[in-house]
C-alpha cells in the first residue's frame, strides 16, 4: 500500500501516535477530487480494510458492467451517480450536514485496498484504471465549480495558460477548432492550454487541437482530457509499484484471502448479502414448478428441469437450488415436501437417510446450526466447477455456446426472446460478462413489464444473485396484475 519512499521510511516501532490520530485526520483531504498520491497511514480495523473496499467495489463493477452493456456516457454516469449516493457517498466541501473528512478517508481507504486486489496481473490492472478513471470524470463532472478549479490549481498538470499575444498568432487554425474570436478577430475570452501533444493523443487523433511545433494548444472545453490522461498514468504507476512489492503480504492470510475475493468482483459484481424471506410460508412446495417457469433464471430453471427431469440431483446442484429456494421463502416443512416429491422413485426410507439431513442442515437445523445464505453469481461462477453429468452452475459460463442458445430459446421463447436477440446475449458471454448476459435476457424477457434495454432488475442495476432475479421478476408481475385490477 505503500511506494518505494514511504516503505523504507517505514517502521512501526518509531510511529507516534499522536501524529496518526483522529483529530490529525480531519483535515487530510482538502477537495473531494482525488489523485491518490498519499498511501493511508493510520490504523483501521479488518472489518472497515473489507467494508470500504466492497463498497468501492460494488461502484466499479457497475461501471464495468456498462462498459460491457455499450451504455452511453449519459446512462453510465446516471446508473453510476445512484451506485455512489447509495455505496460511496462523497460530497463537496460546501456540504454542511456530512462529514465529509470521514467520506473522503473511506473514498482513500477503498481504492488503496483495491489497488492490491487488481495488482496482481495486466488484465485486473487494465480493468481497474479504466473504471477507475470513469468514476474520477462521473465526479469531475458533478463536482462544484470553484472547488473543481481550486483542485486544478492544487497540482501540476504540466500545462501552460496560452496568452493573447499567442492566441492572436494562430487565429485562423485556433477558430477552425471552433474557438470564438470577437468581431475584430483581436481576442478570445476562451481558456487555451498548451501542452506536450504526448500528454492528449487521444485529442490529436481526434483533430481536436492545434499543433505547433511538437506542442498541443488545447481548448478549455478539452481540458478533461488532460486531467485523465494524468490521473490514468498516475494509477499505472501506482498499480506497478503495487505489483511489485506484493508479495510481502503473501504471508498474511487475512489479507490474502479478502484480496483474492475482490479481485474476482469484475467477473459477476458484487451482490449484497440478499435479504429475501428466509422462512415462512411465502410459497409452497406445489408452487414451484409454476414459479420456475416464469420467473426463474437461467441457472435455475436448469437444475429445476433437471430435477423434474432425471428425479435426482447431486450434492451440489442440491445445494445450489435449495438455498435459492430456500431464500425465495418455501419453509423448512415445505422445502422437505418438494424434495421428497422431486425425488419419487426413492423409497421414504431411503430419502429420510440420505436426504432430509441436509436440507434440515441447509435451514440451520442440524450440524453446527448455521443459517446458510444462497449462492450469488460470484460464487456459482467460481467454485465447485460442473462436471460433465453436473447441473449445477452458471449456463452463460458453463456451457457450451451452441448448447446454451439452444437452451435459452427452449427456456424463454414464450417469454419473448428470440433467435435476432441471441448475438448480442452471446457476444457478452464471449467477453466473459456472463451476469450482463443474463441482465440482458431479463430485460428482454421482462419487456412486456415495461423493462427497457438499459434498464436492468432495476435503475439499471445488473443481476448479481439468482434470487434477485426471480424477486424482481416476481414484483413486476404482482405491479401488473395490480394495474390490471385498477383498470
Amino acid at each position: 500500500m505503500y511506494n518505494i519512499s514511504e516503505r523504507r521510511k517505514f517502521d512501526p516501532a518509531k510511529l507516534d501516535p499522536a501524529k496518526f490520530n483522529s483529530s490529525k485526520l480531519t483535515n487530510s483531504f482538502e477537495w473531494r477530487l482525488n489523485f491518490y498520491d498519499k498511501s493511508p497511514w493510520y490504523e483501521v480495523s479488518l472489518e472497515d480494510f473489507e467494508r470500504y473496499a466492497l463498497d468501492r467495489l460494488r461502484v466499479l463493477a457497475e461501471i464495468e458492467s456498462s462498459f460491457a452493456r455499450n451504455r452511453s456516457w449519459e446512462e453510465l454516469k446516471s446508473v453510476t451517480t445512484r451506485q455512489c449516493k447509495d455505496h460511496l457517498p462523497l460530497n463537496s466541501s460546501s456540504a454542511s450536514t456530512v462529514d465529509t473528512q470521514a467520506e473522503r478517508r473511506n473514498d482513500h481507504l477503498g481504492h488503496f485496498v483495491l489497488r492490491l486486489a487488481f495488482c496482481r496481473s495486466e488484465d485486473l490492472r487494465r480493468r481497474f484504471v479504466k473504471a477507475e478513471t470513469a468514476l474520477f470524470r462521473v465526479r469531475y463532472e458533478s463536482d462544484d465549480t470553484k472547488e473543481r478549479e481550486l483542485f486544478l490549481q492544487s497540482r501540476d498538470f504540466k500545462w501552460t495558460e496560452v496568452n493573447s499575444e499567442e492566441k492572436q498568432q494562430y487565429v485562423k487554425e485556433l477558430k477552425g477548432l471552433g474557438i470564438q474570436y470577437l468581431e475584430n478577430e483581436s481576442s478570445t475570452t476562451e481558456r487555451l492550454y498548451k501542452v506536450r501533444w504526448t500528454q492528449v493523443p487521444d485529442l490529436v487523433n481526434k483533430r481536436r487541437v492545434l499543433l505547433k511545433d511538437g506542442w498541443a494548444y488545447v481548448p478549455s472545453k478539452e481540458q478533461l482530457s488532460i486531467v485523465l490522461r494524468a490521473f490514468e498514468a498516475n494509477l499505472e504507476n501506482a498499480l506497478d509499484l503495487t505489483a511489485r512489492s506484493i508479495m510481502r503480504m503473501d504471508g498474511d492470510t487475512r489479507l490474502t484471502e479478502i484480496l483474492n475475493h475482490m479481485s474476482r468482483g469484475f467477473v459477476a459484481g458484487v451482490a449484497s448479502e440478499y435479504s429475501g424471506p428466509t422462512t415462512g410460508d411465502e410459497i409452497r412446495a406445489d408452487m414451484v414448478d409454476d414459479l420456475a417457469k416464469r420467473h426463474f433464471p437461467l441457472c435455475m430453471r436448469n437444475l429445476h428441469e433437471c430435477l423434474m427431469r432425471d428425479r435426482h440431483l447431486k450434492h451440489f446442484g442440491r445445494l445450489q437450488y435449495g438455498l435459492f429456494l430456500k431464500v425465495l421463502g418455501l419453509s423448512i416443512d415445505e422445502a422437505i415436501a418438494f424434495w421428497r416429491k422431486s425425488f419419487s422413485n426413492l423409497t421414504d426410507d431411503k430419502f429420510n437417510k440420505e436426504y432430509k439431513y441436509n436440507i434440515r442442515h441447509s435451514f440451520g437445523l442440524e450440524g453446527k446450526r448455521a443459517n446458510y445464505p444462497a449462492k450469488s453469481c460470484q460464487q456459482i461462477l467460481l467454485t465447485d466447477k460442473p462436471g460433465p453429468s453436473d447441473c449445477h452452475g452458471c449456463p452463460y459460463r458453463h456451457f457450451a455456446p451452441d448448447n446454451l442458445q439452444t437452451s435459452l430459446l427452449a427456456t424463454y421463447s414464450s417469454q419473448g426472446l428470440t433467435s435476432t436477440d441471441l448475438a448480442e446475449v452471446m457476444r457478452t458471454v464471449k467477453e466473459g460478462h456472463y451476469h450482463v448476459a443474463c441482465t440482458r435476457v431479463f430485460e428482454i424477457t421482462h419487456a412486456a413489464a415495461g423493462v427497457k434495454k438499459g434498464d436492468g432488475i432495476g435503475e439499471g442495476e445488473s443481476v448479481t444473485h439468482p434470487n434477485q432475479y426471480a424477486a424482481k421478476s416476481i414484483e413486476l408481475e404482482k405491479a401488473q396484475q395490480g394495474d390490471a385490477m385498477v383498470e
